[in-house]
């Protein structure tokens, strides 16, 4: 099997994981905070790099909008985080890093990116900065279960394989 057939394949299990593990997710204001996004977002960064992450994370977002279990925060709230964490992996390739450019970019930039999507769009009055911290905390938890996903797979030389 070629290697973008392997990053196909592992794409559509994180899309799948993100839609079929929606329910998890908890309502903080206008937004739904969903670790699961961000652990595969996380997951997405390290095993696909950015491309696929973004491309993993839009589609991911779009399904869960269209079976009506997300809203249309979930785009900038996924994938500003994908992206900055697909890069910092591809060029740096440490975890921490990488764990750190998902906060930020999901709960920084996308927090930000939010806001015109949740006043223009979704007609919700909102703060500039209304969103970071909600996601942050979403950010927050995913990372974490992806960091504990990774160190499993490190510990049983997995992680080494799929590289």
């Amino acid at each position: 099997m070629n290697k973008t057939t392997k990053k196909l394949a592992v794409a559509g299990i994180l899309v799948a994981l993100g839609v079929v593990l929606s329910p998890l997710a908890i309502p903080v204001g206008a937004s739904k905070c969903f670790p699961v996004q961000h652990m595969v977002n996380v997951l997405a960064a390290v095993f696909l790099g950015p491309f696929y992450g973004v491309i993993m994370a839009f589609l991911t977002s779009l399904l869960r909008l269209a079976f009506s279990l997300g809203t249309l925060l979930a785009f900038p709230g996924s994938m500003f985080g994908a992206l900055l964490a697909g890069l910092v992996y591809k060029y740096i390739k440490k975890l921490i890093p990488t764990y750190l450019g998902e906060l930020f970019g999901t709960g920084v930039v996308g927090g930000l990116a939010a806001y015109p999507m949740a006043v223009w769009v979704m007609g919700k009055e909102a703060a500039v900065v209304g969103y970071i911290l909600p996601f942050l905390i979403s950010s927050l938890g995913g990372t974490i279960i992806a960091a504990i996903i990774i160190a499993a797979l490190k510990k049983t030389k997995v992680f080494d394989k799929l590289m």
